[in-house]
């Protein structure tokens, strides 16, 4: 399924998004006199800030730019961040590759905050997860920002971008919350851009929400390191992982990034014992090789387990990749088959409404438990977490 964002939904307490330059971002966000230490301030209300309030006094803490966490102080104002692979050892004055996070005076600060760019109330499959919560609503919030750049990216608008270079409102943790249990949301979704590079957000919402029995889901590229990952598991229900391919070179050259780490991010999932779903998006003539999908089916059987969800997608033209042409429903088909073949049980198509492959069988009667087209479930046969023979179906139901 393609995860973008909706019609931008708006809290009763954020009609006003704005958009600000990068000198207002900076004015409004850091202390002055060499920024040696920072002011964390949100906007004034004329300018957009949330609601007609009244802000209690931890949410006047938490607006604006906060302390990033997981990473390192160095000699001579340097920092290196321990949050994603690229391990960037940032100067003064200097971002790191994913643009979101800055370093001030040798202490490391996150841009986004409490600062989402996008968000919408989504069908969960539309992540896709067909195995966690089917059927129910996810309040989906994105932030700018990522750490690796995908040549087909299909959110390279905010992925691409820099925060000031965004509308956005500001919406802390508490109250992001209480918006998504306003809009009966049993779901929040961290998705669209990259939830890594906002993960201090997403680990506050995801406490929020939990208060409120609001479960919380990241939908990622896997980019991050173990530390991190672990971290962000204690306060996760479930996570997408976009693998978007089994070669190493497709990933330094499409993605500017690396394989092996969101491999691990896959074995640290399963260790976990956190739910987690695959995409493989299938673009034509680059990760199509039948023999290519069957390794990497393998390793899921081997690896991770045969129960893993594994979701082939279909490629549409976009952002730098205009040049090739949308993914034949035959080679999804082959691929499909292929992982079957290989002993996974739950092996879906993305992007082809109607076809058969959006639905879940029972791996051991054949019976159709769950009836997809698109986004919307037309019957669930799922009972007790089990198909009627009686076979247990993984997933949270």
């Amino acid at each position: 399924m393609s995860d973008r964002p909706g019609k931008w939904f708006e809290p009763d307490l954020a009609r006003s998004a704005l958009h600000v330059t990068r000198r207002e971002f900076l004015e409004r966000t850091c202390a002055c006199a060499g920024m040696a230490t920072l002011v964390a301030t949100g906007l004034p209300a004329a300018a957009g800030a949330l609601g007609n309030g009244p802000w209690s006094d931890d949410e006047h803490e938490i607006l604006g730019i906060r302390e990033a966490s997981w990473y390192e102080k160095l000699d001579e104002k340097r920092v290196e961040c321990k949050l994603c692979p690229r391990g960037c050892v940032v100067d003064d004055f200097e971002r790191g590759y994913c643009g979101v996070r800055e370093n001030r005076g040798g202490t490391y600060y996150t841009l986004v905050y409490g600062r989402p760019c996008s968000l919408h109330v989504d069908p969960v499959e539309k992540k896709p997860l067909f195995h966690f919560l089917p059927g129910k609503q996810a309040f989906s919030i994105a932030t700018a920002g990522c750490n690796i750049e995908c040549l087909f990216c299909q959110n390279w608008q905010i992925s691409q971008t820099r925060p000031e270079d965004l509308r956005s409102i500001e919406l802390p943790p508490a109250r992001l919350a209480r918006e998504a249990e306003r809009a009966s949301a049993p779901i929040i979704a961290y998705t669209y851009s990259e939830p890594v590079v906002f993960s201090e957000y997403m680990r506050d919402c995801a406490i929020e929400g939990h208060k409120r029995g609001i479960r919380s889901v990241m939908i990622s590229n896997g980019y991050i390191q173990p530390g991190a990952l672990r971290d962000l598991c204690r306060v996760l229900d479930a996570v997408k992982i976009d693998l978007k391919a089994y070669q190493d070179g497709f990933y330094r050259d499409m993605c500017d990034g690396e394989l092996e780490p969101v491999l691990k991010t896959l074995e640290i999932l399963k260790e976990q014992g956190i739910w987690f779903e695959i995409v493989y998006l299938i673009i034509p003539t680059l990760n199509d090789k039948m023999e290519e999908i069957r390794r990497m089916s393998e390793w899921i059987r081997d690896s991770l387990g045969p129960h893993v969800p594994l979701h082939f997608s279909r490629f549409h033209p976009t952002y730098k990749m205009q040049n090739l042409p949308r993914t034949p429903v035959s080679t999804l088909e082959n691929a499909r088959s292929t992982a079957m073949e290989a002993g996974l049980q739950f092996v879906y198509l993305g992007n082809v409404v109607g076809h058969e492959g959006e639905s879940t069988y029972c791996p051991s009667c054949g019976e159709r438990v769950i009836h997809r087209i698109g986004y919307q479930i037309v019957e669930n046969l799922v009972d007790g977490g089990a198909c009627s023979c009686g076979e247990l179906i993984p997933g949270v139901w």
